[in-house]
């Protein structure tokens, strides 16, 4: 499967673009003649990484995205978008609330993504070949939304919870896939995992066991470059043949590493009633909510 496909001209939004995968990803959109919006909670990182970029035409514009506050304001600031990339993450931190008082995981990497692509539908549906890629994770398998305690309240657990937000964005995805076409829209929700990639998410994760294999062992052994991991994204993002409610992740083994290719979320997340559960929380605890009818079956 190729990345391929005439970007020039269009207008991209990419959530943690001052590093790692976002980074990678803005680079390969801005070197096919894109236009790249950077949203990045630090300014100065942003104009960094801004000043890395080759070709097409770009612009850095902030957002934090543990604040629903924010969320709103960037996307209010907004005039065009063809192509929302939901990328931005946190991973395994210690127990951290957002401003709004949501586990910090939850918060950044599903309700932040949630709410941005609410309020930013109607100018996606008058884009050009309009798109919401969400970054999910091959870790989604090993999540779990036990809705009784999405805030992780009672027990938390950094690296689960981290799995469960993943497991969100997957279940996101589908769910808006299923929505959007209920409703007859142009724009096309597709889901996209970088397999096992070296990106900044890791600096994050709190000291202990399962950051020494990260760093230590995975790392050096079996990641991949961030702009390999980026090219499950590019595709979804860029590649004419992408179907609405496709999955696109290496092809290799375990979904680790390889050349992008349609992969099988897990079977929780293809659940409407999930999709339907999960959608009715995020926009009661976002406050976000979308234009779009229920699907009917």
């Amino acid at each position: 499967m190729t990345t391929h496909g005439d970007i020039a001209g269009r207008t991209f939004v990419v959530t943690g673009a001052s590093n790692g995968l976002g980074l990678a990803t803005a680079q390969a959109l801005a070197e096919r003649g894109g236009h790249v919006v950077l949203a990045v909670r630090d300014e100065r990182k942003g104009r960094e990484a801004q000043a890395a970029l080759t070709g097409g035409t770009s612009e850095v514009r902030r957002v934090d995205l543990a604040d629903l506050d924010d969320v709103r304001a960037f996307a209010a600031g907004l005039d065009r978008v063809d192509v929302l990339i939901n990328n931005a993450g946190v991973m395994a931190p210690p127990f951290t609330l957002s401003k709004q008082g949501y586990e910090l995981q939850l918060a950044v990497n599903h309700l932040a993504h949630f709410a941005l692509t609410g309020l930013l539908l109607d100018r996606l549906a008058a884009g050009t070949g309009p798109r919401v890629v969400t970054v999910s994770s091959v870790l989604h398998k090993n999540g779990r939304l036990d809705f009784d305690d999405l805030n992780a309240e009672r027990r938390y657990r950094a690296t689960a919870a981290y799995n469960n937000s993943k497991l969100a964005n997957a279940v996101f995805g589908l769910e808006l896939h299923r929505r959007l076409t209920a409703a007859g829209s142009p724009v096309r929700s597709i889901l996209a995992h970088p397999g096992y990639a070296v990106t900044g998410l890791q600096a994050g994760v709190q000291p202990g066991l399962y950051r020494t294999l990260l760093t230590r062992i995975g790392n050096p052994l079996i990641a991949v470059s961030a702009e390999q991991g980026a090219r499950p994204t590019v595709h979804a993002a860029t590649a004419p043949g992408v179907e609405s409610g496709q999955f696109i992740g290496p092809g290799g083994p375990g979904g680790m590493r390889g050349a992008p290719a349609v992969v099988r979320p897990a079977p929780v997340a293809t659940d409407p009633g999930t999709g339907h559960r999960l959608w009715s929380v995020s926009e009661e605890l976002t406050g976000v909510r979308f234009p779009l009818p229920q699907p009917t079956a």
